[in-house]
């Protein structure tokens, strides 16, 4: 009798099952130049890159950037109805809820009136897409 072992494949360290690293989030929006300037201020992110066709804001924590691309015939999302439909969304952390929202009116977002009743603001972005402002607590 033979001592044979099946041979285990090498085991990747735990957390390590990728093999590509998010470079960058790109949303598309019929004005690079104008949403990057809203998201600049709203998280006080620095332009590193700004044309007519695209725009990139560098994340100060190292994280991945921001990209912003000009999509000819751009229409925003149908989110805003109850039963509309979404490609994506961000999700920002605030001190302050009230004032963090506020700020962001003040900015050039709106407030859709469908909201989903939990601690989360959901406003949409001058390009109209939605993204949600949440308490850090």
């Amino acid at each position: 009798m033979s001592d044979v072992v099946a041979e285990q494949p090498p085991q990747s360290p735990q957390g390590d099952t990728g093999f590509a690293r998010l470079a960058m989030v790109t949303i598309d929006c019929a004005d690079p130049v104008a949403l990057a300037s809203f998201y600049g201020e709203l998280l006080g992110w620095e332009t590193r890159h700004v044309d007519e066709h695209f725009a990139i804001l560098d994340n100060p924590e190292g994280g991945s950037p921001l990209g912003f691309g000009r999509v000819t015939g751009y229409r925003p999302e149908p989110w805003t109805e109850p039963d509309g439909s979404k490609h994506f969304h961000l999700d920002f952390y605030v001190d302050d809820l009230e004032e963090s929202t506020a700020k962001a009116l003040a900015l050039g977002a709106t407030e859709p009136d469908y909201q989903h009743g939990r601690t989360l603001k959901v406003l949409i972005d001058p390009a109209g897409h939605p993204f949600g402002l949440a308490p850090l607590e």
